[in-house]
């Protein structure tokens, strides 16, 4: 062998043998998930909120990389951690909607799955709600055990694991919608006097009348915190006493944003952006392309980006459906500019918003703003807060800001969360923001015809592909699910005009079905001005032969022109067997002026054997409306 050769073949040599020697010095990483409900970084004490209570998290920011610009993918829980365990947006895999559980391709696993196949230990102790169908068997492929008694500690002694907590006490339930006697046994008298914090320890937010009945409901969010950091606490301190800490990568954030009225369920940034950590032992420290011990990033991350960055951290292959980002590691992704997420339906309350972010500002496009901020859902509405602030509304004693969470939505939002962290003034009428505006538009339409959005899809629709395929595999047949001449009639869903609304009713001829629905929900919009030139346009829509056409028309001609012909097809879908055309018909009811033409066809449908959860719900919202509610379970689940 000639000099030069040997010298080039011994310095490979050496150099394969030096980066064998890194990879033994450094072995698969522990990784440990801890996840908290409902909470929002502004109720942290690491993002700046004096008052709050939460050392714990803290101090793992403090010791590790804390993110500003961290998104759930939606705004409830089971839509999001649809988005946690599969790694894809659920408006591509049709999910969107809160617990409806429609079934996702085969190939479509937890990814967890291949964290097993790259020989690591999966445990998840215990929260699963991943809103697929099917889902027994799929948290079994996903972890080696699922339940409250699953930790680190089952594995084979030196085998590597990925092991998630949640922690419940931070939830919806604790900080509103249990009765406050319930928060006072299992929060409050849980924590010592010490930990406890008063009702006057912190500042309101704007949007919130600043009254002590308020403050009393609001103490809540704080305490849950305070409460969900000691256990979090709890936790570190027995992955320090197994002698692992200095072995386990640590992720800590929230499941969305805070589980107030405004926040969780709605698509602003108070119901997307989360606290997020990572915190690296000395051994992994290497692996962060942010630095550590207290670094503050504001790199744009949501949840898809996690399963990938988890299968790199594990030596396991991404596969092909996993769109997000890796986050780490030397071929780590690239930053991007921007994010889309979106908000569907949340228990009984349906919805749809599209939102796009640059960490600086949040536009959401509000496909259905005839229903407010703070509309009727029904475990909401058991919330004394949410009680509290229909009485505030009552009494006239809600400021033009409080009392617009109660009125109608523009079809656009625009916030400057640099300048109004808490969304107070809508900048989408600013010229001076319109180029924002136009980018955001333009982001925000790209991602909807690039994804194939399935979520353009009518719920029911959804349900009637169950029997041959998936939405998501659906969504991606150009010629059944035309979607750039659906979102032609979509894009003008929520804006209001004698312009817009004589392009609905032209679409309402069209042959394609979707496109209908798209131009008779966006009259649904419209205000009655704009719709009395087309009172037989709408009625002939009445007759349609696609159910969500003919609902949404009833509920259009009903609250416009108070016809009778629609009265009585919103009564009769009302007790529809489909569960999806019936809820469709109750919701409508809800934002109707007039409602009590319905009051006996509500207490019937309620009535009804067999009833699912949310049409008892939405019937209940309809009565309590009504000042009608019966003496029933208030659906607390």
């Amino acid at each position: 062998m000639r000099p030069s050769k040997f010298l080039t073949f011994l310095a490979a040599l050496i150099f394969l043998c030096g980066c064998a020697a890194k990879e033994s010095q450094h072995p698969k990483p522990n990784i440990l998930w801890i996840t908290i409900e409902d909470t929002s970084p502004e109720f942290i004490g690491c993002y700046g909120n004096a008052a709050a209570s939460t050392p714990t998290i803290d101090h793992l920011a403090k010791d590790g990389v804390r993110f500003t610009n961290a998104f759930s993918t939606g705004t409830v829980c089971s839509p999001s951690r649809t988005a946690l365990i599969t790694g894809v947006k659920t408006y591509e895999t049709g999910t969107g909607n809160h617990r409806s559980k429609y079934a996702i391709p085969d190939f479509i696993k937890g990814f967890p799955y291949y964290m097993q196949e790259a020989g690591y230990y999966t445990s998840n102790n215990q929260k699963t709600d991943y809103n697929v169908a099917g889902e027994k068997q799929f948290i079994a492929e996903a972890w080696d055990e699922s339940s409250g008694k699953a930790g680190w500690w089952n594995r084979t002694p030196g085998q590597p694991f990925f092991a998630v907590f949640n922690f419940n006490d931070s939830h919806q339930s604790r900080t509103m919608t249990e009765s406050y006697s319930w928060y006072e046994e299992h929060v409050l008298q849980q924590l010592p006097e010490e930990d406890r914090i008063g009702e006057d320890a912190f500042e309101m937010p704007p949007f919130y009348l600043d009254s002590p009945p308020m403050r009393k409901q609001f103490a809540r969010v704080y305490n849950s915190l305070k409460l969900t950091d000691n256990k979090i606490a709890a936790l570190l301190d027995r992955l320090e006493k197994d002698g692992l800490k200095d072995s386990t990568i640590i992720f800590f954030f929230g499941d969305h944003g805070e589980g107030i009225p405004r926040g969780k369920t709605n698509g602003i940034d108070l119901g997307y952006r989360v606290p997020f950590v990572i915190w690296f032992p000395e051994m992994y420290k290497h692996l962060s392309p942010w630095g550590t011990a207290g670094v503050v990033t504001n790199e744009l991350i949501d949840f898809t980006d996690l399963p990938p960055t988890l299968l790199h951290l594990a030596g396991a292959p991404v596969p092909e459906h996993m769109k997000g980002r890796k986050l780490m590691g030397d071929d780590r992704s690239p930053v991007p500019t921007h994010l889309t997420l979106s908000s569907d339906r949340s228990d009984n309350g349906i919805d749809m918003i599209r939102s796009v972010t640059d960490g600086r500002f949040m536009y959401s496009r509000n496909f259905m703003p005839f229903m407010s901020e703070a509309r009727y859902i029904r475990y909401m509405e058991i919330g004394e807060i949410k009680q509290q602030m229909r009485k505030d509304l009552a009494a006239g004693k809600l400021n033009a800001l409080q009392a617009s969470l109660f009125e109608e939505r523009p079809a656009e939002f625009l916030f400057d969360l640099e300048h109004d962290p808490w969304e107070t003034t809508n900048l989408a009428d600013d010229p001076e923001f319109s180029p924002v505006l136009k980018r955001m538009r333009g982001l925000h339409r790209d991602e909807v015809l690039n994804s194939r959005d399935a979520m353009f899809l009518p719920e029911y629709e959804i349900t009637q592909l169950m029997d041959s395929t998936t939405a998501y595999e659906y969504r991606l047949n150009h010629t059944d699910y035309p979607l750039e001449k659906i979102y032609d009639a979509a894009s003008l869903a929520g804006f209001r005009g004698a312009d817009v609304a004589a392009k609905q009713v032209d679409m309402l001829a069209d042959t394609n079905k979707f496109v209908r629905y798209w131009a008779i929900l966006g009259l649904r919009s419209q205000h009655t001005d704009a719709l009395a030139p087309y009172a037989k346009e709408i009625a002939n829509a009445l007759l349609d032969d696609y159910p969500p056409v003919a609902i949404t028309a009833a509920a259009v001609a009903f609250q416009a022109f108070d016809d009778s012909q629609a009265a009585t097809i919103l009564k009769r879908y009302c007790q529809h067997e489909t569960a999806q055309l019936s809820l469709m018909a109750i919701n409508y009811l809800l934002y109707l002026d007039n409602r009590q033409p319905f009051a006996e066809t509500i207490r019937a449908t309620y009535a009804m054997e067999n009833q699912t959860y949310d049409i008892k719900a939405a019937c209940l919202d309809v009565l309590g409306s009504l000042n009608l509610v019966p003496n029933t379970p208030d659906y607390r689940e």
